[in-house]
């Protein structure tokens, strides 16, 4: 199975919002300085945590089992937007 076109849309939409929220993930991420090693990495995982949490919901709201595949393409997606997503995140 592969994500389905209206799957891939929710996952830009949803990534086009977090990389408009960037800073404030950011904040989030400098409040635990100096325990994590980098802001923009820790701010990164977050991001990317909460697209990925977002992503599995969308299958359980539709009933569907998560295969290989699907976080394979979902990975696929989301390198293609990481650099949108760091640079964001750099911004300030």
């Amino acid at each position: 199975m592969t994500i389905t076109k209206y799957t891939k849309d929710f996952i830009d939409n949803l990534v086009d919002y977090y990389i408009s929220e960037a800073p404030s993930y950011r904040q989030i991420a400098e409040a635990y300085a100096p325990e994590i090693n980098s802001v923009p990495d820790a701010a990164f995982g977050i991001i990317t945590g909460c697209v990925y949490s977002a992503f599995l919901r969308a299958y359980e709201n539709e009933n569907k089992t998560v295969e290989l595949e699907d976080i394979q393409e979902f990975n696929k997606i989301l390198k293609e937007k990481a650099p949108l997503i760091k640079k964001a995140i750099l911004e300030q």
